[in-house]
Formats: C-alpha cells, sequence, structure tokens
C-alpha cells in the first residue's frame, strides 16, 4: 500500500520487431529489331496473347582493342489489347520498344525433361519509325495515358540554361 504523497509509476517495456520490406523490382525496356512476325492466338477464356521476339545489339570493344557486337535474343509475350495491337501493326524487322516485367516458366517436356524459357511480359509497347524513313510516332497510347504532341520548331519562349535556378 503506497504511503501518501508517494507516487507509483508502472512502466511497462514495449518491444517493437521491425520487419524491414525489401523492396523487388522486376522491369525490363527493350529496344531492338523484331526478328519474326507476331504470332497471335486465343486461349480457351478468350484472351488473347500475341508471341514475338526481338533482337539487341551490343557493341563494346575488347582487350585487342577491336570493336565486337554481340546479338541477344528476347522472348516478348503481349495480353489483351496490346496483343491484339501487337499482331496487327509489328512485322519483322521493324524496330520496337517493350517495356515489361521478366518471368521464367517451366514444364516438362514430352521427353520427361523439365524446360524452361524466359520471357519479357509486355505491358507497354511503342512501334519505331516507318520503313522508308517515316520517322513517326506510334499510334498506339497505353490506357491512361495521353500523347503529347511535341512542335519541332524552337519557340521563342524556351527556358534558356542560365535561366534554370540549379
Amino acid at each position: 500500500m503506497p504511503r501518501s504523497g508517494s507516487i507509483i509509476f508502472n512502466f511497462t517495456l514495449l518491444t517493437f520487431n521491425l520487419s524491414v520490406a525489401i523492396m523487388n523490382f522486376n522491369k525490363a525496356f527493350v529496344l531492338g529489331n523484331i526478328t519474326r512476325d507476331p504470332e497471335s492466338r486465343t486461349t480457351p477464356s478468350g484472351q488473347t496473347v500475341t508471341n514475338f521476339g526481338i533482337a539487341t545489339n551490343r557493341f563494346y570493344t575488347d582487350q585487342q582493342n577491336q570493336k565486337q557486337q554481340k546479338v541477344e535474343f528476347h522472348n516478348i509475350v503481349a495480353w489483351g489489347k496490346l496483343g491484339d495491337i501487337c499482331a496487327q501493326y509489328l512485322k519483322k524487322g521493324q524496330l520496337v520498344f517493350v517495356e515489361g516485367r521478366i518471368e521464367t516458366r517451366s514444364w516438362e517436356g514430352t521427353d520427361g525433361v523439365k524446360k524452361f524459357k524466359t520471357e519479357i511480359i509486355a505491358e507497354n509497347m511503342q512501334m519505331g519509325p516507318k520503313a522508308g524513313g517515316g520517322g513517326g510516332r506510334s499510334d498506339y497510347t497505353p490506357a491512361g495515358s495521353s500523347a503529347v504532341q511535341e512542335d519541332a520548331t524552337p519557340q521563342e519562349d524556351e527556358i534558356e540554361i542560365k535561366d534554370i535556378p540549379f
């Protein structure tokens, strides 16, 4: 029993288990030439899926100071409306920019061996310039974004480097 005039403090020690969320990032950006005409099919549920390949080139100088080129081939999968657009407008040899995520799927082959295939699941696509030097922008703009038309002629209101405060 506390005496009069005394104060009792009851401290409870709280412990926190802080789990740090580790963020992962799976994003691929590929700019290259289409290696084969897109192949489109419809799943039993009615969804369109289109497959095509893209080749990318990497140029480098080796230890003997010789310029070298290495080609990588990427498998692209586009679903739904994007798949329809890819099947309709993309052709072998055309330059294309694809943004997506990397997925590896596995299955057992008819010979009983487990097989793997790594693909880029397209989330966005932009067509390169048209053949013959047309040099235009793609007609496709993904849902939720708006196309901005830029004028190639310089504006008189153009900001100069010296006007930037940082």
